[in-house]
């Protein structure tokens, strides 16, 4: 007769599905702090330029479009809404709505995206641009550099998008899903920053 060997996880050994999902969070987490350094370096920048005796902006060059962006920017503060009830429809192994918050996170977005392009080109247009010495240079760096990282989320999420529509991610599958979230989260805390840093420190 044989004798049955019966295998018994340790208590302590994670899953393998698990460890790979701490892995990956842990990895972009440290990804996300090389990516504040970079805007905490641009931020200082500006702080440097600004505190010279120059006046802030210098005269000829044009005032930045408070208002209007000020408007943008709550469409970019709301699309973290859709973008959290995305994670709870992947938990839920809710396709239909997960597809739904994806496309609607997406979509406010690329609005923040396009109106923040027709502003930039009427600054150009009335005289601001990246060699009008330090106030053009840090605005356009530190906010370009800001759009593009929305643009990398918005991307992100339309990938997630069509894959949601594809029925690829559940509750097993959502470690996609829940890091495009923290990177959309990331996105709108790094602009909480940037835009009264950038729009509001006038003098």
């Amino acid at each position: 007769m044989g004798t049955k060997v019966e295998v018994v996880a340790h208590p302590l050994e994670a899953p393998a599905g698990a460890s790979s999902g701490s892995v990956a969070r842990f990895g972009f987490f440290l990804f996300l702090a090389s990516e504040s350094m970079l805007f905490a370096g641009l931020i200082a920048a500006l702080a440097v330029f600004r505190s010279g005796p120059d006046r802030w902006p210098p005269l000829g060059l044009p005032r930045l479009p408070v208002a209007v962006t000020a408007v943008n920017s709550l469409l970019l503060f709301a699309s973290a809404l859709p973008m959290s009830r995305a994670v709870r429809a992947v938990r839920g192994d809710d396709s239909t709505d997960l597809a739904r918050c994806l496309s609607a996170a997406a979509t406010l977005g690329m609005v923040f995206l396009a109106i923040q392009g027709v502003e930039w080109v009427r600054l150009v247009g009335r005289g601001l641009r990246a060699s009008s010495g330090p106030y053009g240079a840090t605005f356009f760096t530190l906010v370009g550099c800001h759009a593009l990282h929305v643009f990398g989320a918005v991307t992100w999420l339309l990938v997630l998008r069509i894959g949601a529509s594809r029925g690829r991610f559940d509750v097993r599958h959502a470690l996609p899903v829940e890091l495009g979230a923290i990177y959309w989260n990331y996105v709108c805390v790094v602009w909480a920053v940037v835009f009264p840093v950038v729009y509001l420190g006038l003098r």
